[in-house]
């Protein structure tokens, strides 16, 4: 009998499995004792979802089978050194518009690399991923040095970044440039291996650029004076440190770069980085709109086998209208194909619908059509106000976020949302085309949108409509107030869902929450603030000292909040001295330690920025977080 692995290749046998490949390999085969620490300490500050072929991105874009080869035959040209630049530039910006397939583009790209081997490490942004670190240059480093870490051929660097960590467990919280520097440039130089060996990756792709948001490192609700960090400088110092590593004889890797063409990084790519980059513009040079005739042929031959529709559906007329609606832009076709496949009607109706869409000239205003498009299947809902309202809260001020900044379950935001049981059904019924919907029965995974440019249509009145709405704050209020009052959600709940969905509840911060007093309408005195603070004070006890400076801070901002519209000159609304009345009342009974009268006082006139709350479990360093 033949051996399993007779004809088996490039096959590794360990203590702990088998590889099959010389791509990617489980360093834990190999690690151990203070590397494997190290390891372990790396991992925990990357960003898994963000690589090309996380789980997160499953339903991230692709290229459809035989659309956009112009533009990657030349991008892999341009990574096998095959280009004849008399100087090779190290850097490939891809850019154009919003839907024009970037992040398609680099995914396949990677993916393809992945395959030949040529892959070294990749970031993909996303400001509307379930992981808020795909949002953030925080993981950034940390992800591609793992990757280098996992990589077969690079074992040799994989040692070196490990004993850098080694060295420096606390170089996670440095600038990238040092990050960067210690986690990957200098590995490479300790490297006994030579960066032109053939087997090593040569390829970085860094996605979605511009939906990199802004860390920040003041808490500016306790110093309202200090401005908040945009998102641009962050954006800058990636740039400043991936051209700086380009820049490095030793730095073996060709980096990909896919972003809009935002001004700031405009004017990076054009003032400081133009030796260094070539661009790649996705216009018509690279003819998109016979890849999309392709993508819709593809697309509408499935639906017709699906549903036994005749094989002159739709006509020629209809997808070239399509097409030229698009004006380039992907996002469109591809929205157009889910709601055409969706089930609020047979495909032909539906697609009837599109096309009698009433729009301006795609010509003079390329976004109509989509705009048009989004509207539709917007107002396709039963109650498209209150849709936008949940989009908004959702996606476009993310309230419903955990203080991780992860976005939480689908389950837990329709616990928090839904005025009666099943209203989550109601509100997104015909939304499948715009809104990744987890299975009823999934309670971990979030909701997620296709494309960032809904949130971009529902913030601009000018593009949405009469579907603007100008502030969704006072639902959310709503929401929260009506769960404090109640005690619990509108739809019944077991024990344990129940004890689990209050313990999220009540991590939410109080700031954005109760903006007035009035908020909490007439009948302030229906809100049970004893149960809400010994709830508060349970989690601090249960808590680490993460948690429980979170909950703390909590007690703290409502006592604040309520008091902050009032004034010296008249009285507090009824609203806050009920609150401030009970909240200092049940603190005295669980021994907290609470403001003194004189500090109170001054608080009654000049609005202080801070009062000292402690529980008595907890001693000043942990209160602080030191």
């Amino acid at each position: 009998m033949s051996s399993t692995f007779e004809k088996a290749h490039n096959l590794t046998i360990s203590g702990s499995g088998i590889t099959f490949g010389t791509n990617v390999t489980n360093y834990y085969d190999h690690v151990g004792g203070l590397k494997g620490d190290a390891l372990d300490r790396l991992r925990e500050h990357i960003a898994a979802g963000s690589m090309h072929d996380s789980a997160e991105r499953c339903d991230a874009p692709k290229c459809h089978p035989e659309t956009r080869v112009a533009v990657q035959d030349e991008i892999v040209d341009w990574i096998l050194h095959r280009d004849e630049e008399e100087e090779p530039k190290k850097i490939l910006w891809i850019t154009g518009p919003a839907g024009t397939g970037k992040t398609a583009i680099a995914g396949s790209i990677a993916d393809t690399c992945h395959k030949k081997g040529l892959l070294a490490g990749g970031f993909f942004f996303s400001s509307f991923a379930a992981s808020a670190n795909r949002r953030s240059k925080r993981c950034l480093v940390a992800t591609l040095a793992y990757q280098l870490v996992q990589h077969d051929a690079l074992r040799d660097v994989g040692e070196h970044i490990l004993s850098s960590v080694e060295r420096n467990p606390a170089i996670f919280v440095r600038q990238l440039e040092v990050q960067l520097d210690q986690l990957v440039l200098q590995p490479l130089r300790e490297s006994r291996r030579s960066p032109d060996a053939p087997s090593w990756p040569k390829l970085i792709v860094i996605d979605g650029l511009d939906e990199c948001e802004a860390d920040q490192y003041n808490d500016i609700a306790r110093s309202p004076r200090v401005a908040p960090r945009n998102k641009e400088a962050d954006q800058t110092e990636i740039l400043r440190a991936l051209v700086k590593a380009a820049n490095d004889p030793l730095f073996p890797f060709r980096i990909i770069i896919a972003s809009r063409p935002e001004p700031a990084i405009q004017s990076f790519f054009t003032n400081i980085a133009n030796h260094t980059t070539r661009k790649i513009f996705l216009d018509d040079k690279y003819n998109p709109d016979a890849d999309m005739t392709l993508f819709l042929e593809s697309k509408f031959a499935e639906m017709r086998r699906q549903c036994q529709l005749p094989a002159s559906w739709p006509s020629d007329h209809v997808k070239q209208t399509l097409v030229h609606n698009a004006s380039g832009q992907f996002i469109y076709v591809a929205t157009v194909v889910r709601f055409v496949e969706g089930d609020l009607a047979p495909p032909p109706e539906l697609l009837d619908q599109v096309m009698a869409l009433r729009r301006s000239d795609a010509s003079t205003n390329p976004f109509a059509p989509l705009d048009a498009l989004y509207a539709h299947i917007l107002n396709s809902s039963p109650n498209p106000l209150l849709t936008v309202d949940w989009l908004n809260i959702i996606f476009r001020y993310r309230f419903l976020i955990s203080p991780s900044y992860r976005s939480w379950s689908m389950r837990f935001v329709q616990l928090f949302l839904e005025s009666f049981p099943g209203e989550a059904s109601y509100v997104f019924r015909g939304l499948n085309s715009l809104v990744r919907i987890p299975p009823t029965d999934d309670h971990t995974s979030p909701y997620s949108l296709f494309h960032k440019s809904v949130t971009e249509f529902l913030k601009d009145p000018l593009r949405c409509g009469d579907l603007y709405v100008n502030d969704s704050r006072s639902l959310y209020r709503s929401r929260y107030l009506q769960i404090w009052k109640n005690k619990g959600t509108a739809t019944p709940l077991s024990a344990l869902e129940s004890a689990d969905f209050l313990d999220h509840f009540l991590e939410m911060v109080i700031l954005s929450l109760i903006e007035s007093p009035a908020s909490m309408g007439q009948n302030f005195n229906l809100f049970d603030v004893g149960w809400w603070v010994r709830s508060q004070d349970v989690c601090v006890s249960q808590s680490n000292c993460k948690d429980s400076v979170r909950h703390v801070n909590n007690i703290q901002w409502l006592f604040l909040r309520v008091h902050s519209p009032c004034t010296w000159s008249r009285k507090c609304h009824p609203a806050c001295k009920y609150v401030r009345t009970e909240m200092l009342k049940e603190l005295r009974k669980l021994g907290w330690k609470i403001p003194h009268r004189l500090q109170l006082l001054r608080d009654t006139f000049i609005h202080l920025a801070d009062v000292d709350f402690s529980p008595p479990a907890i001693d000043s360093d942990l209160r602080k977080g030191r």
